[in-house]
């Protein structure tokens, strides 16, 4: 299962420049707008300790980690919705992904474009929100002008769409997310052929100073009450130091970096995990000498399905998992020390595979 996030944001917020830092790529970060024309993608691994783990302990041939792919979808502006900018172009570029990870700039400098007047973030949140809102609210507006002309005619089901249409558009109208009206099953049926901005999941980053790495300056303090109050998340991140992290190719030197910030970890870690528990996944392992590997599925994924995410025949196939908790191979060393010490579990069609677990599925070929 695969996981693409849109990197969005108003132009010289650090969303390039924070891409650039998550891919190792140095993509143009230059300081006018519309730096990056097209999407730019990068694939980036998922950080797991655990896979280390497993990797020294049973010294595999390969290694496959799960990964997160992410697109840096070029600036947007007021009256992008209506085509302002490359406004109607980067839209749909951003339909195509999953999650949404919106930079907003959260820093003081005279030295970075600001054609907006003095920095506020959340003025900048509510831009970009308003373009996506007036993009799904145009889609809405289509759909019910054909839906319409069924639901009048008698149709049962164009009545129960209409319904849940209009009840988009009046959300929408007052200047709220798709996402904040909590949909039900059916609603979300309903406009599953439209791809809403807006009902996609938002993971806010701000973007701040090295002065402020440990805690929020006035502007994050301000984006943090806004989206907090909307039940999002929010994290903070310097893209600036980000881009000099990740300069540093030697894993132990790198550390050595942190350290000096007193960090324990880089922001884009931080980042590539929130984003990955954004869309509630979780990850299962497989471990043997031919290949240790991390596979990503939703939780809640039972084991035939999660076999599936191999390759349909185990799927089809299934017989049982045989699952051994992370924290037991960490203490017990192999597998058949975890068999031994008891601590290797059968398990059959309707068990749900658990963060961590590693499993070997044994099937009918």
């Amino acid at each position: 299962m695969g996981l693409r996030c849109g990197i969005v944001g108003l132009p010289n917020v650090g969303k390039s420049t924070l891409f650039s830092a998550l891919t190792n790529i140095q993509n143009v970060a230059a300081n006018y707008e519309f730096a990056t024309i097209d999407p730019n993608i990068g694939i980036v691994d998922v950080p797991d300790p655990r896979l280390n783990v497993l990797v020294d302990l049973i010294n595999p041939k390969a290694t496959t980690r799960a990964n997160v792919e992410f697109v840096d979808i070029a600036g947007l502006v007021k009256g992008a919705s209506k085509g302002g900018g490359r406004g109607n172009g980067f839209l749909s570029n951003i339909r195509e992904v999953d999650a949404i990870i919106h930079v907003v700039r959260c820093f003081e400098d005279d030295n970075i474009v600001r054609s907006i007047g003095a920095v506020n973030p959340v003025s900048d949140k509510e831009v970009i929100e308003m373009e996506l809102q007036f993009k799904d609210l145009e889609s809405i507006e289509k759909k019910i002008n054909k839906v319409e002309r069924a639901a009048k005619s008698g149709d049962a089901k164009a009545k129960v769409e209409l319904e849940a249409l209009n009840r988009f558009k009046t959300h929408l109208e007052q200047g709220k997310n798709a996402l904040t009206m909590n949909p039900t099953e059916e609603e979300k049926e309903a406009v599953a052929d439209l791809f809403l901005l807006t009902l996609k999941p938002v993971l806010y980053v701000a973007n701040t100073d090295e002065a402020h790495l440990h805690e929020d300056n006035a502007h994050v303090a301000n984006l943090r009450k806004a989206v907090e109050a909307e039940g999002a998340q929010i994290i903070r991140v310097c893209a600036s130091l980000e881009s000099q992290i990740a300069e540093i190719a030697d894993r132990e030197e790198r550390m050595m970096f942190l350290e000096e910030y007193g960090l324990k970890e880089s922001g884009l870690d931080t980042l590539i995990r929130s984003s990955y528990a954004l869309l509630n996944l979780i990850t299962y392992f497989t471990a043997g000498v031919q290949e240790v590997r991390a596979w990503t599925i939703r939780r809640g994924t039972k084991a035939p399905q999660a076999a599936g995410e191999i390759h349909s025949d185990l799927e089809k196939g299934f017989i049982r998992a045989e699952v051994i908790k992370f924290e037991n191979y960490e203490k017990y060393k192999t597998e058949a020390a975890c068999k031994d010490a008891g601590k290797m579990s059968l398990e059959g069609k309707e068990y749900e595979v658990q963060d961590g677990d590693v499993i070997y599925f044994r099937h009918n070929s």
